[in-house]
């Protein structure tokens, strides 16, 4: 079921500014809606909320482009909600494109082009774009809106020429049932300039963090310890955030969050939540006690995933490694239609154990590159009652039953969960953001894994 949004009271639409006026413009913005209903008979006054700061980097320009062009009328926050979806299919709706919601290299460069030859695609009588659709109302991100936030900082870095930082604030009030006469609002301020100019002002980012309240940091890329900007920033937060589906070099860049939490960092992973269900079907499994004893009989087990990123399938065997106690011995990377990678084990009883990834090929692409689509977990001892089957309930077992030996084996579907998008698992990060002691124990297993490549 999609996430709903909650209706949004606008306090200040997004205002150019200098540098040096940010908190001067937002300190006035509480001081004429906190006593007073700025305009608004329904409600008495507004307040900051007292929960967090978020930080945003956002590398990828589509949202700003979509604003731009009138497609988006909400705050550019770099946070993707339901909003920014339908200005996506209204963009490539009228630019004829595949309509999904989802952002494309096809969409950016036709966004860019109407950019480049008109600045806006609809102009009303005063020179201001407007939405093509009704339906886009202003607001922020859906999923986040509902966890309040105190201020969301976004930083938009251009591939343009070095011309400093230039910044916009604005602040919106998500309106919650039950709330009659106060808004609880959240502050955004949004910074855009040139790489270079951003690693230069992340020292105005860190000022301006508030003290006193959880920081958190979506690194809406992967980790770079070459950036300066990323180096800068890291040591303010209390959490920093990735998605690694979306990491273009995984095998890397998973080696470089365990870098990072080695050094001492709370890092967190958006992609290690769309695991959930896979593990506790996994753990289910073997509940009942005739089975509970035949865990340790498991020494073959085969993962498929979406090809593009086999970030959920390391992260998996990670967890399921570490809970079982297995030792990696080796990786070797066979490639072939599949890309296979295959990792060996060593279990606690000296027993080798084999696992196999596979990149399958798919018609049709979903939203989360290199989603699981089915598992198996075996034994060589044919006696053992261990064969258990986990597949994806739209992609179907018919993979892991070829064999003949799928009646020997328990199966379990995981059902379509809609809910993966990574603004939805970051509200539910934002309600939890303290130290993930099994993400943190599975990821250093994954990185031993990925170190053994390595050594080859």
């Amino acid at each position: 079921m999609a996430t709903q949004s909650a209706p949004l009271v606008s306090l200040q639409a997004p205002k150019d500014v200098s540098l040096n006026q940010i908190e001067a413009e937002l300190a006035q913005i509480w001081q004429i809606y906190s006593t007073t209903d700025g305009g608004n008979a329904t409600y008495s006054g507004a307040m900051r909320a007292a929960t967090f700061t978020l930080v945003v980097y956002e590398p990828e320009e589509t949202q700003q482009l979509l604003a731009a062009l009138g497609f988006y009328r909400g705050p550019v926050d770099g946070i993707l909600g339901p909003q920014t979806e339908a200005a996506i299919r209204a963009a490539q709706t009228t630019y004829k494109l595949p309509v999904d919601g989802t952002s494309s290299p096809e969409l950016l460069q036709k966004l860019q082009q109407a950019l480049a030859e008109r600045q806006s695609s609809r102009i009303d009588q005063n020179g201001n774009p407007q939405p093509p659709s009704s339906t886009m109302a202003t607001g922020l991100a859906d999923a986040i809106a509902s966890q309040n936030p105190c201020r969301i900082i976004s930083l938009f870095p251009l591939a343009s020429p070095d011309e400093g930082i230039t910044a916009q604030v604005s602040a919106y009030c998500p309106i919650q049932k039950g709330s009659h006469n106060t808004l609880i609002c959240c502050e955004y301020i949004m910074l855009k300039g040139a790489e270079a100019a951003l690693e230069r002002g992340s020292g105005l980012v860190n000022s301006l963090l508030i003290a006193d309240l959880p920081r958190l940091l979506w690194w809406k890329a992967a980790p770079d310890p070459s950036s300066d900007l990323f180096k800068n920033l890291l040591p303010s937060f209390n959490c920093t955030i990735f998605d690694s589906s979306c990491f273009t070099q995984p095998l890397s860049e998973l080696l470089h969050l365990q870098e990072l939490i080695e050094q001492g960092h709370n890092i967190a992973d958006l992609n290690w939540r769309r695991l959930a269900a896979w593990q506790e079907l996994a753990a289910e499994a073997f509940d009942p006690p005739e089975r509970r004893a035949s865990i340790k009989e498991v020494d073959r087990v085969t993962l498929d995933y979406e090809e593009g990123n086999p970030a959920q399938a390391l992260m998996f065997l990670g967890w399921l490694a570490s809970r079982l106690n297995w030792q990696p011995v080796a990786f070797h990377k066979e490639g072939g239609m599949y890309n296979i990678y295959r990792i060996h084990f060593t279990a606690a009883d000296q027993r080798p154990v084999e696992a196999e990834l596979a990149a399958i090929p798919t018609a049709a692409k979903g939203q989360i590159a290199g989603d699981l689509i089915d598992m198996k977990l075996a034994s060589t001892n044919l006696e053992a009652d261990c064969c258990t089957i986990i597949c994806s309930e739209t992609k179907g077992c018919m993979r892991m039953e070829a064999g003949g030996g799928a009646q020997s084996c328990l199966t379990y579907q995981v059902s379509p969960l809609a809910e993966q998008r990574s603004e939805v698992l970051l509200s539910q990060e934002l309600q939890r953001w303290g130290r993930d002691i099994l993400f943190e124990e599975s990821l250093s297993m994954t990185a031993q894994i990925l170190r053994l490549l390595d050594d080859q």
